[in-house]
């Protein structure tokens, strides 16, 4: 049965501020839910609006959709969420979103000193990884993305 706060594709797209191609993925996905009308059209829950909101900002910083279904995954559907359950449910990214912010602020503190410079300075360099010491651990730039006991403190 269709009720009057029920969304069609085209107002939850408008609503939510993407393509109705991205709710069609978000659905494939898991992320959202949508019901057919008899006559088959797509409706919305206004609830799952949020979902999308959701979505769009944990991507927006990196959030895998993986992680971001696991999260909307133990919220429930079937009634309104209270503040008290959208912070239960999000309590698992808070130690994911502070490792990023502190990656984030050491790259903007520290963007000029191998980016723009070419100095390449054993002496000066806050990078600087002697014989390669951090190679041992693995690939990639170890001083940023290795275990936190590798990264540098600069």
């Amino acid at each position: 049965m269709v009720k009057s706060s029920d969304l069609s594709v085209g107002e939850m797209a408008e609503r939510a501020g993407v393509p109705v191609s991205t709710l069609h993925f978000y659905e494939a996905e898991g992320l959202i839910e949508s019901w057919r009308t008899p006559a088959n059209h797509r409706r919305y829950d206004r609830r799952e609006l949020r979902r999308v909101a959701i979505t769009r900002i944990a991507q927006s910083v990196g959030v895998p959709l993986a992680e971001i279904k696991l999260v909307l995954d133990g919220i429930p559907r079937t009634k309104a969420v209270s503040a008290k359950t959208w912070a239960r449910a999000a309590a698992p990214w808070q130690a994911m979103l502070e490792e990023r912010i502190a990656l984030m602020t050491r790259l903007k503190d520290q963007m000029g000193y191998c980016i723009g410079c070419g100095c390449l300075s054993l002496e000066s360099c806050p990078l600087y990884n002697s014989a390669d010491t951090l190679g041992q651990n693995g690939p990639g730039a170890r001083r940023w993305i290795g275990k936190q006991d590798e990264r540098a403190e600069i």
